[in-house]
């Protein structure tokens, strides 16, 4: 049976988020959002030695940030939250460091990309907790996120590193 009057519609969910998972959550899109852009704003605008390899890795980085940050604003509509992902949402949430205009070396392009990577891994660390002990079906995507930019900074970033010499240093075994 077809309902007319929508105002009626009850659903019944086991889980709602609260006010802080809803907060954490919107952080960590916006960081998401904002990482899909940094990504292709040093896509089109990077130069210099080993340009082609950067430009290919940052298509990488982009495609991870648009898939998570498609899946925690899901994830988000799934526990009844809205998100908010428009452009002067984003600008004024983002806990990413600022991209010049113009032009970037390749080894500075390194350095702030994998700045930005680094930044929203740590949004993801910073929540876990608190989302893990209200939500830990959500604590598992903030898993899978911050296992892949981790991996992905970590790759981007040693375009830069001198063996031995850079920090933080490897733990030795």
């Amino acid at each position: 049976m077809l309902h007319s009057d929508r105002s009626t519609h009850i659903a019944k969910p086991p889980f709602t988020a609260s006010e802080q998972l809803a907060t954490h959550l919107q952080q960590l899109s916006v960081d998401l959002i904002d990482l899909h852009l940094v990504g292709k704003q040093a896509h089109w605008n990077v130069v210099g030695l080993n340009f082609r390899d950067l430009h290919l890795a940052l298509d990488e980085v982009v495609d991870a940030a648009r898939e998570f940050s498609d899946q925690v604003a899901e994830r988000m509509r799934a526990v009844y939250v809205t998100p908010d992902g428009r452009a002067a949402t984003v600008a004024a949430q983002s806990s990413l460091p600022d991209l010049p205009t113009g032009e970037v070396n390749t080894a500075q392009a390194v350095d702030l990309v994998a700045a930005s990577l680094y930044a929203v891994a740590g949004t993801a660390r910073r929540i876990h907790d608190d989302v893990d002990a209200e939500d830990p079906t959500t604590a598992d995507i903030l898993h899978a996120i911050i296992e892949r930019l981790e991996q992905l900074a970590w790759m981007i970033d040693s375009e830069n590193r001198v063996a031995n010499a850079s920090l933080p240093r490897p733990v030795l075994r």
